[in-house]
This record gives C-alpha cells, structure tokens and sequence, in this order.
C-alpha cells in the first residue's frame, strides 16, 4: 500500500472516533434513562419511530463505527497475519459492507 492511502486511512479512523466518542456517550445516555424509568422495548420505538432526527444520529452512529471498525479490522489483520495485498483490503471491506447493511436495517426498525 501506498503512503498516501496510509496517511488517509490513518485520518479517516481518528475522524471516525472523534465522531464516535460523543455518539457513544450519548446512546449510553439514553440507555441509562431507558432501563431507569422502566420503558419498554415498544414504548422506545413508539417515540423513536418517524423522528428523522434519532435516524440521522443513529445512521451517522453506523457509518462512522462501520467505517472505524474497518480500518482497525485491516490494521489487525495486516499486523497479526501474513496477509499483504488484497486480502486484508477485501475483508476490510467486506467487513464494512455488512456492519452498514446490518445498520440501516436496525436504523429502519427504529424510524
């Protein structure tokens, strides 16, 4: 790999995780308020679905972590395996392409 597309992987992980953080943090949030005042799994959906706001927070939540998690997937298995070339690309991606069809469906559920 060149060191260009390096460098650009290498800022790509840390924009993700500066997005990350707050997404995180905020979902913790939520959850502790969820499971404190006893709502239910119905009652959730019930005010999430048909907010665009909480589909673009949460959609925004799956593109960065499928992304993130990509990139460090490729890291791991470039440092832990044989694997040069293609191969930890394609799995990377392959990677990334399953988390983010995963996502949108939950991201619809909750919609």
């Amino acid at each position: 790999m060149s060191g260009r597309l390096e460098l650009w992987l290498f800022a790509a992980q840390r924009l993700t995780a500066m997005i990350l953080a707050p997404l995180v943090l905020l979902h913790l949030g939520i959850m502790i308020y969820a499971v404190q005042d006893g709502l239910s799994a119905a009652e959730i959906l019930g005010r999430t679905q048909g907010s665009i706001f909480w589909g673009g927070i949460y959609g925004l939540f799956i593109l960065a972590a499928a992304v993130h998690g990509a990139i460090g997937l490729r890291v791991v298995l470039r440092e832990m395996t044989t694997w040069r070339g293609a191969v930890p690309n394609v799995i990377a991606a392959l990677f990334c392409a399953a988390v983010l069809l995963l996502g949108i469906q939950a991201v619809g559920a909750i919609t």
